[in-house]
């Protein structure tokens, strides 16, 4: 697997319980945007977020305050620890170590985005995912995604990215200056839109794919305003999101509920991680719509293989089945968005 550079960054190096904070030149991207003292979370971030206890230095632990973050563990869900800067933007994030007092497990941002997948640090074992999960993890594929692989998506119905961007803004008007969690971002196209609009307190990454978050960084690093924005990238499964249950207050899977090796595991996630009155969007290809001649839905139901694609009828059942209300969708051939609500 091809390596991306990032010149701008320098590893973390572990120790036996946090990483060190890495030394940054006089060139670095992110040495004159360190502004922590001057962050502060706002009311409607700290209601999207779970408490967690910060590990300042000990010589002024007594003088310290709890800082509120919502990163939880991937195997216990206990809140992490977490020692470095405040803030949430890439910055802080890169120069943290975060710790489960459980589980003793200790996660980091050594690459440019913040793993917290159960297999972390692992060194014997790799996980292999299905072949419609790995195939995005693959480094031509996250290179081709925003350069001719998604522009592809318009012969399904597929409305195209900025009108996909407005449907979905409409759905989260009630998440206005909360926490959004985009969910197998793949290259953040709108990762990237959501945190630009100034809409949200916070703006989460999150894919499985390493090489889709490396793909994203670089996006990133071409528009030095979002390099200080409260955008954060993480890696993690969409089967087991790192989040205290009740954090969250938007999320959005853009083309992704076909690519789960199992959609009712993972709606059951996002429904335990959004808040009361948290919104679900969701858009995928649907395996056929109301319209679709028979012969053409046997062909369809034959292929099958690599990806779940669900009827309208299934997606509604599987978000009802899953606790969320107020379905709700708009179809374009093949095309799907759906909207969901936690009680």
């Amino acid at each position: 697997m091809a390596i991306v550079s990032t010149s701008s960054l320098r590893p973390l190096h572990q120790s036996s319980s946090f990483p060190k904070c890495p030394n940054f030149s006089h060139y670095s991207r992110f040495r004159p945007r360190l502004h922590f003292s001057s962050l502060r979370l706002s009311s409607s971030a700290i209601r999207a977020t779970a408490a967690v206890a910060v590990e300042p230095d000990l010589g002024t632990l007594q003088n310290q305050k709890l800082e509120v973050d919502l990163f939880a563990c991937p195997v216990c869900y206990e809140p992490l620890i977490r020692k470095g800067p405040p803030g949430f933007n890439l910055p802080a994030i890169y120069r943290s170590g975060f710790k489960c007092k459980r589980c003793n497990k200790s996660y980091s941002s050594k690459d440019i985005y913040l793993d917290l997948t159960i297999t972390a640090g692992l060194r014997e074992y790799s996980e292999v995912k299905p072949t419609g999960t790995e195939l995005f993890r693959s480094p031509l594929v996250s290179f081709l995604y925003e350069r001719g692989w998604r522009q592809n998506f318009n012969q399904s119905g597929f409305p195209g990215p900025d009108e996909e961007f407005n449907m979905a803004q409409d759905y989260f008007k009630s998440a206005e200056g909360g926490l959004l969690v985009d969910v197998s971002c793949g290259s953040g196209l709108f990762s990237r839109k959501f945190a630009k609009s100034g809409t949200y307190s916070r703006v989460i990454a999150l894919d499985f794919s390493e090489n889709m978050l490396r793909q994203c960084y670089d996006f990133i690093k071409s528009d030095d305003t979002l390099l200080t924005t409260n955008l954060a990238l993480v890696r993690a499964d969409v089967s087991r999101l790192p989040f205290s249950s009740g954090s969250v207050d938007a999320v959005h899977a853009g083309a992704a509920l076909h690519c789960w090796p199992s959609p009712s595991n993972a709606i059951a996630e996002i429904t335990r991680i959004l808040r009361s009155g948290g919104v679900f969007v969701g858009t995928t290809f649907l395996r056929y719509n109301s319209s679709t001649p028979w012969i053409i839905r046997t062909l369809r139901e034959s292929s099958r293989q690599n990806y779940i694609y669900l009827t309208e009828e299934e997606i509604k059942d599987v978000c009802t089945s899953c606790g969320l209300t107020n379905y709700s969708s708009k179809v374009q051939q093949y095309f799907i968005m759906f909207s969901a609500q936690k009680p």
